[in-house]
């Protein structure tokens, strides 16, 4: 059963991070690609180490990372190896999903790997757009409600704050 309260503090502490609406859903938007890659169990470090590297926040990044979960997983793999094959101009074979682990996803690399990365590149990168734009406009519109996180939000806005 999903907890409803639990994700409304989990969303309430995002949207008040101490940073600029930007920074927030870059890191969001990185964690949402990096979910979409056919590396199972690799998501969470792939996701510290992006946000280290590209420098965006690390909670929401790591956070995006956990979009695409067990429930989601498989139908998002078959649409990006059959998005993979049809711009490569092939005919997609039977791909066999048996369970999520590492040695699966070497094992799918193995035998499809070129048409599964690059369609579920494609799906991640569009996924992301989406994402870090709807974060960006929660995260305004939401903080137009608090006193304070509103005129931290404008400071941000007038002073230009870099993403760091």
């Amino acid at each position: 059963m999903i907890d409803k309260e639990r994700w409304k503090k989990k969303l309430r502490m995002i949207l008040s991070l101490d940073s600029h609406p930007g920074h927030i859903s870059a890191g969001f938007a990185v964690g949402v690609f990096i979910s979409f890659t056919p590396f199972f169990g690799l998501h969470t470090p792939m996701a510290i180490l992006a946000a280290f590297l590209l420098r965006v926040n690390k909670v929401t990044c790591i956070t995006g990372a956990w979009v695409n979960n067990p429930l989601t997983v498989f139908p998002v793999l078959v649409a990006g190896y059959e998005l993979g094959e049809a711009i490569l101009g092939r005919p997609p074979q039977q791909l066999a999903m048996k369970e999520l682990n590492f040695d699966f996803a070497l094992e799918l690399l193995d035998t499809h790997g070129l048409p599964l990365l690059i369609g579920s590149s494609l799906i991640g990168f569009m996924a992301a757009l989406v994402s870090y734009a709807l974060l960006y406009y929660i995260i305004v519109r939401c903080r137009r409600k608090d006193d304070t996180l509103n005129e931290l939000t404008k400071e941000m806005e007038v002073t230009g704050e870099e993403l760091e």
